[in-house]
């Protein structure tokens, strides 16, 4: 897939500011800072266009990113720690479960764990709950570029053998240093948006 063109759009908290629910949309979900917006800024061959921090819990609401004006890519808040207080924290998980249950253009949950971390609990749950809705995914293992060959195969294959006992997810690798990995997971995504 060729990124033409890619564009901020909006953020929001609840469905009534989304934008219109008619192009197919891939969701970008994982724990607070596991590199979600950097995926996102890689894939979309732009440096700032979504935003990063090394502070977890930057990402507050619901990103809406149009690309090559067909569809949007989504950068949900990240679960697990994050430097925001306990108030805000507990508003995301109700936000994003919203979103995931009820937008009808979502076409794919790309999952982030980062590939040093075992898949957590929160992990695990949010893999389970897309099975249960029926919701496609695939899992992102990122930075990649923190390990050698060898240690980014052993990570990778302990991390599918932790997933493949119930969830079964097909896994990809990915650097935001290296952009290895990015056209494989471009070439993924672009076959849920026919």
């Amino acid at each position: 897939m060729k990124i033409l063109s890619a564009e901020f759009v909006l953020s929001a908290k609840e469905q009534r500011h989304y934008p219109p629910d008619d192009v197919p949309e891939v969701a970008f979900a994982g724990r607070s800072n596991v590199g979600k917006s950097s995926l996102i800024n890689a894939l979309l061959n732009r440096k700032r266009l979504a935003r990063t921090s090394v502070t977890p819990g930057r990402t507050q609401e619901i990103n809406f990113f149009r690309v090559n004006d067909k569809f949007y890519l989504v950068d949900l808040p990240g679960y697990g720690y994050a430097r925001v207080p306990e108030a805000v924290r507990k508003q995301w998980r109700p936000m994003v479960e919203t979103y995931l249950q009820e937008r009808k253009s979502l076409r794919l949950v790309v999952v982030i764990i980062d590939v040093r971390r075992d898949p957590s609990d929160e992990d695990i749950q949010l893999m389970g709950w897309l099975v249960f809705y029926a919701i496609n995914y695939m899992v992102v293992l990122t930075k990649a570029d923190k390990l050698s060959s060898n240690e980014l195969a052993v990570r990778k294959r302990i991390i599918g053998d932790i997933l493949k006992s119930s969830l079964n997810p097909t896994v990809f690798t990915f650097s935001a240093k290296t952009k290895a990995g990015k056209e494989v997971i471009l070439r993924e995504i672009e076959k849920f948006l026919g």
